[in-house]
């Protein structure tokens, strides 16, 4: 078992949904992942006190009532709001600190997946396939890219010179001009494309059909 895997395992369905649906929300939101991160972080420095949980829900009310004298930027406090307000729909019955910080570094993971995924619509409460969280878990934190790496990937969406591919090794979903590849590939098919370019995270940023 590797290190991702037991990691994994460690959370029930539960709190997965939760997790998920956080990402999900201060992704619709545009939140940017930096500033979960900070908040990460206040917690992590005091997680093993008795009062932790309630530190930590009354330090995002602090930074929501202070945002504006404490930000570095106009949309900070929007930042502040969105993550107290997310933390306080899903995490409410999270009663437990460690785990409160678990469920938030998964968080943190997969906003960088949510982000280049398909738009997201409607959040529902908590209630999908936990199977396939803690198997997108994996993968945004254990997978690996390098420029020129051959992957294979499956042509999604055709809109004029534009191909959409769902990159199968990822679930990431990235849209490329085509002008010679889109007159002849079909929706459902698949191909092997070449890694071009890599994010700062490591995720895929560019890529090119070379079947």
């Amino acid at each position: 078992m590797t290190k991702v895997e037991s990691s994994s395992e460690t959370l029930t369905d539960a709190q997965w949904e939760i997790a998920h649906a956080i990402a999900q929300t201060l992704v619709k939101e545009n939140t940017d992942v930096n500033e979960l991160g900070k908040v990460v972080a206040y917690l992590r420095a005091f997680v093993k006190q008795t009062d932790a949980t309630s530190r930590f829900f009354k330090y995002l009310k602090t930074l929501v009532s202070n945002g504006r004298q404490i930000s570095h930027s106009s949309k900070t406090p929007e930042y502040y709001r969105s993550i107290e307000k997310a933390c306080s729909d899903y995490l409410k019955s999270v009663q437990d600190a460690h785990t409160i910080l678990q469920i938030l570094g998964w968080v943190s993971r997969l906003m960088r997946y949510y982000r280049d995924a398909d738009p997201i619509g409607e959040i529902q409460p908590p209630s999908v396939d936990s199977t396939r969280q803690v198997k997108i878990a994996k993968v945004v934190t254990d997978y690996t890219f390098t420029v020129g790496q051959i992957l294979t990937a499956t042509v999604t969406t055709i809109k004029g010179n534009k191909v959409t591919y769902e990159i199968l090794e990822s679930f990431q979903k990235l849209t490329e001009r085509e002008p010679k590849k889109s007159q002849i590939l079909t929706v459902g098919q698949k191909v092997k494309v070449e890694v071009l370019e890599l994010k700062e995270d490591g995720s895929i940023k560019k890529i090119k059909c070379i079947d």
